[in-house]
């Protein structure tokens, strides 16, 4: 799909749908929104899917695998070998998200967008190059390329969605993408690279410095019009990012809700929802990553969190840790019963003053 052919399938979510599963929550026999967030996320989900009645259904971790060149730069503790080790132990269901993933009846699907090596055979193989270019030197990728990535999510959402997956979780793994992916928010955000650059999967101050130092070359020498997303995403991102960033076009293409992960998916996210608005309303935050602009992220994508656990591990953890909760608020949402059922007046959102 071309780019305006993306944007153009892009609809909001259904506002009846929404307005229904609001009103099934006030008629269920417990406090108004007494589960906050999670009453808000059954009600987004009934948006997207256009029904009120909400059965999540299989669920599919979209891990998307890619290196990028800015490793170069020594921006990282590892070396770029990792991103493959970590794609194939996933794919013998080895990795954090994996173990996680079974507990919340999740199926993991790493993808190879871009790593360096040719991978194992149990690897969707979606690879468009192998790795980015060195983002401190130039542009990361072409435009063809980024596309090319975009629709790679959009096809496995698609895909998957025609396989009976119902809910879709945003993952990754490729060594060097907190760099990409705090340089794309830098420009995104208009930010200063010190506020939105963290130390990744622990680096020194020496480390956080040569990091930094690469992100404002990358900047430099690019120069990415910052209301051009694809420009930031082609000159900055990486292969992994632009793929998540077709997820969420897939989400809102099909119907499907997308649990964003951390900083790296919110990045993503904003890259779509900035060249689609649309797009939001199919995402759900699962929580806020310890990343420094992981907050920042979410509000320039007015979403907040479900979980505050300073996590940044990746790989989708913090979307499957959110599983759970999704589902013990729909136990809730399909089972108990009524203030009709119990014959008790309902609450109100306008109670009116009690006369003593």
């Amino acid at each position: 799909m071309t780019l305006f052919e993306i944007i153009n399938a892009v609809s909001p979510a259904d506002r009846e749908a929404m307005e229904e599963a609001r009103r099934r929550w006030d008629a269920i026999a417990k406090p108004l929104n007494g589960l906050g967030l999670l009453e808000d996320a059954i009600v987004k989900i009934a948006g997207i899917t256009g029904s009120a009645d909400v059965s999540l259904g299989k669920r599919a971790v979209l891990m998307m695998c890619a290196d990028n060149g800015v490793v170069e730069e020594g921006v990282t503790q590892t070396g770029q070998e990792v991103t493959a080790i970590v794609a194939e132990n996933a794919a013998k269901g080895d990795s954090s998200v994996c173990r996680m993933a079974h507990v919340a009846h999740a199926d993991v699907f790493p993808v190879d967008v871009g790593v360096k090596r040719p991978l194992s055979a149990n690897v969707t193989d979606r690879c468009v190059r192998r790795g980015t270019a060195n983002i401190a030197k130039g542009p990361a990728m072409t435009e063809a390329e980024a596309l090319a990535a975009i629709n790679v999510g959009i096809d496995l959402v698609r895909e998957k969605k025609e396989e009976g997956y119902r809910l879709f979780a945003m993952g990754e793994m490729g060594i060097g993408n907190t760099t990409t992916s705090s340089a794309m928010a830098a420009v995104l955000l208009q930010a200063s690279v010190e506020e939105v650059t963290g130390r990744g999967a622990g680096l020194s101050d020496a480390g956080l410095l040569r990091k930094r130092s690469a992100i404002e070359r990358a900047i430099s020498c690019t120069h990415p019009d910052p209301t051009d997303p694809l420009a930031v995403l082609r000159c900055l991102g990486g292969l992994d990012i632009a793929a998540l960033t077709g997820v969420c076009f897939g989400g809102a293409i099909y119907k499907v809700p997308i649990l964003l992960d951390g900083f790296i998916s919110a990045v993503a996210a904003l890259t779509a929802v900035r060249m689609a608005p649309a797009v939001a309303e199919h995402l759900i935050a699962t929580h806020v990553s310890k990343e420094p602009a992981g907050m920042r992220m979410l509000q320039a994508l007015s979403l907040e969190p479900m979980i505050h656990a300073h996590m940044c591990l990746g790989e989708g953890t913090g979307a499957v840790a959110a599983m759970p909760l999704l589902d013990m608020a729909l136990a809730v949402y399909g089972e108990m019963r009524t203030f009709d059922d119990i014959k008790v007046k309902a609450y109100s959102h306008k109670p009116e003053d009690t006369v003593c």
